[in-house]
């Protein structure tokens, strides 16, 4: 029997961790796994690498046509067709990146930069183009159109001259058209934005750009020349890691992962200028992080990935080992998050609950897709990807 997208398919006997506090996820359930199982309580990848498996993946994109998957450990990027028919633990149909399901290592096994990957990380589909954010390549790859045949090479990369060069800021100074370390992309009303995280600063372009294309505007550094952390000094334009974007046509919601925070512009801000919001800190000037004091609904600790869909804002605090789920999109630095999931409360971190993997426990969540009623999460520290019913 194929196990769809809209049930609740856990092996026979397993069920999941109790709840306290009520439900603390307000009915959202996980619906699918995809990755190894948890043989003996951990989900540990074989030696070789599979297509039903992956290792510490981060980026992820679900739509109705595909769920795309940055298999990072493993160098290469896993395409499954059709999530509708779907089922757990199911083969990937494309890998990218690598020649086959079966080869590992960087830059395809070691064939070279040319059709491999190193450490590959954000996900885009945008009106049927895919975007990859290579980030230990320090470039963006772009394939046309979403492959069907494994191995597929790109059709245009940006932040390096050629397919072969991989240095960061192309082995020179940071300039526009250069990435050290880009690990967030995302589209926000035409506007395309680089989580330029090594240069610790935000590129956006109007629409995907071409190689030649210089940034419309940069946030987080007063010039496209220049990659201090905090811009000198930590406030509200300034960032120490950040990882990922995600925003509506009314605000703009980065996360600073460095800063155990995330910005948000009241309108998108169109150019460098102060954040209008702080989740995760009382104030502009803290990025202090507390991992052993009691959580809270406001708190985050590494918060590494950010997703909107209509009113609905999800962001994986990392560190925590859980996701916040906001049913409005918050557009006030004090509004906590409404719902939390793979924790049985707001107050506890614990890597899978501190217990062997559950369904719904996570081990460093790194990565989410939001699409309409369901929720896509790289839980890495777990080597799988969860599908939530949210």
């Amino acid at each position: 029997m194929t196990e769809s997208i809209s049930v609740r398919p856990f092996r026979p006997g397993e069920v999941p961790a109790p709840v306290v506090d009520g439900d603390p996820a307000g009915g959202a359930r996980p619906a699918l796994w995809m990755g190894a199982e948890a043989a003996g309580g951990l989900t540990l990848p074989d030696a070789q690498p599979k297509a039903n498996q992956m290792y510490a993946p981060r980026g992820v994109w679900l739509d109705d046509d595909v769920l795309v998957v940055a298999d990072t450990g493993n160098h290469r990027v896993l395409i499954w067709s059709d999530p509708s028919s779907m089922s757990s633990h199911a083969d990937a149909d494309v890998v990218l990146g690598q020649p086959n399901f079966e080869t590992e290592g960087a830059q395809a096994g070691g064939r070279g930069p040319e059709n491999g990957m190193r450490l590959p990380t954000g996900i885009l589909v945008h009106e049927g183009k895919l975007l990859v954010a290579d980030a230990w390549n320090h470039r963006i790859l772009i394939w046309d159109q979403i492959p069907t045949d494994s191995d597929t090479p790109a059709d245009m990369i940006l932040g390096q001259a050629n397919t072969a060069e991989v240095d960061e800021n192309r082995g020179g100074a940071c300039g526009p058209r250069t990435f050290y370390w880009p690990f967030g992309i995302a589209m926000v009303e035409g506007t395309f934005y680089v989580a330029d995280t090594g240069n610790r600063r935000v590129l956006a372009w109007d629409g995907i750009p071409g190689p030649s294309d210089e940034p419309r505007f940069v946030l987080g550094q007063p010039s496209a020349e220049v990659r201090d952390e905090n811009r000198g000094e930590l406030g509200p334009s300034s960032f120490r890691w950040p990882h990922d974007i995600a925003g509506t046509s009314e605000v703009v919601h980065i996360a600073d992962a460095g800063n155990h925070r995330i910005l948000g512009w009241l309108p998108s801000p169109g150019g460098d200028r102060d954040a209008d919001t702080v989740l995760g800190q009382t104030d502009f000037v803290s990025g202090a992080e507390f991992p052993y004091a009691p959580q809270t609904q406001t708190s985050l600790r590494f918060p590494y990935a950010i997703d909107i869909d209509g009113t609905t804002m999800a962001v994986a605090d990392t560190a925590n080992n859980r996701v916040l789920l906001w049913d409005s999109v918050p557009e006030d630095s004090s509004v906590p998050a409404d719902r939390v999931l793979g924790q049985p409360n707001f107050a506890v971190n614990g890597e899978n609950r501190w217990d062997v993997v559950g369904p719904d426990t996570f081990c460093w969540p790194y990565g989410l897709c939001l699409h309409g009623s369901k929720l896509a999460i790289s839980d890495s520290g777990n080597n799988r990807v969860l599908i939530w019913d949210i």
